[in-house]
């Protein structure tokens, strides 16, 4: 790959130019990471074990904290690094694997939180046929469904951008390698890459928006007329998948959706899906969620508790 560029390194501006301001970012990204770590193992070690892990929305919730877990781990060490480096380089080998690997588990995000939204699609209005639907195979097979459509969505953005030759300027206005950034640098005529960027990305983002929408309101219309215990359950639950939806979407559709031009809000934008979605992600699904708060309880309060008496 790099016998056919002029450029095998490239430097990341970054979010800032300033160091005290990049210290200032270390610390506050450095928090973050700490408490997308500690959220969401929380997460994976009170559904594995408890009862919960049994049930097909907590089961996909735990693959979602997995897969925030990877995501930001793909995009965050190496910007703390560079918020603390006097030169912020990228081969252009490492900035290809950056770009497969973060739209890979992007991907994979989408359609867990697509499979967690037809769970609940299918709990409330097919109620009576919840458990043969919703059996641990057929939620196996959707987690394997999610990873392929993951695996071709990605796959098909590396072919996109693999070939593009790059001549100079080697600077990525960007904390990461990501595709409109890089398709800036290409030294040929992008635009017919960028409209297929569009269909691959901003039109996959778009579609599952627009079906997780759809299914959050046929959801609402069908709980309308249930008991209002019922339906305040019903109306926690979905709230807490939506507000996770609108974090993740919005930003990526705003950056997507558009044709192959970069704006300085990118960047800002980027952070919504990359570290604070994944950050507000366990307490959006604990805060808000009885079952987990109890899951919490009894897997860490309870059991020491019942250790310490057994010793006695």
């Amino acid at each position: 790959m790099e016998n056919r560029n002029n450029v095998t390194v490239f430097i990341l501006l970054g979010l800032s130019q300033n160091k005290n301001i990049e210290i200032l970012y270390f610390v506050l990204f450095l928090l973050c990471y700490i408490v997308i770590w500690m959220g969401n193992l929380l997460i994976m070690i009170s559904i594995t074990c408890s009862p919960l892990v049994n049930q097909p929305m907590y089961f996909f919730l735990n693959c979602l904290s997995l897969s925030d877990l990877c995501y930001t781990s793909t995009v965050v060490p190496k910007l703390m690094t560079d918020l603390l480096a006097e030169r912020k380089t990228i081969s252009y080998n490492n900035c290809m694997t950056q770009l497969f690997i973060l739209h890979f588990l992007g991907g994979i995000e989408i359609f867990i939180l697509t499979a967690m939204a037809y769970d609940r699609y299918v709990a409330i209005c097919k109620p009576l046929r919840y458990v043969i639907i919703m059996s641990r195979q057929k939620c196996n097979r959707i987690i394997v469904a999610c990873c392929t459509g993951a695996f071709v969505h990605s796959a098909s953005q590396f072919l996109l951008t693999i070939f593009l030759p790059f001549c100079g300027p080697s600077e990525i206005d960007h904390y990461f390698c990501d595709v409109y950034p890089w398709l800036k640098l290409a030294c040929t005529d992008t635009y017919g890459i960028g409209l297929l960027v569009i269909v691959n990305s901003g039109l996959i983002a778009l579609v599952t928006f627009v079906i997780l929408m759809a299914s959050y309101f046929m959801i609402l219309y069908t709980i309308r007329a249930s008991p209002a215990e019922s339906r305040a359950k019903a109306l926690s639950t979905c709230g807490s998948h939506i507000t996770v939806v609108v974090l993740f979407f919005v930003p990526a559709l705003f950056i997507y959706i558009r044709p192959a031009t970069t704006f300085p809000e990118d960047k800002v934008f980027a952070l919504f899906y990359t570290i604070i979605a994944p950050m507000f992600n366990p307490l959006i699904y604990t805060l808000r969620n009885m079952e987990m708060k109890n899951a919490l309880r009894k897997v860490w309060c309870q059991k020491p508790f019942l250790i310490g008496r057994q010793a006695i």
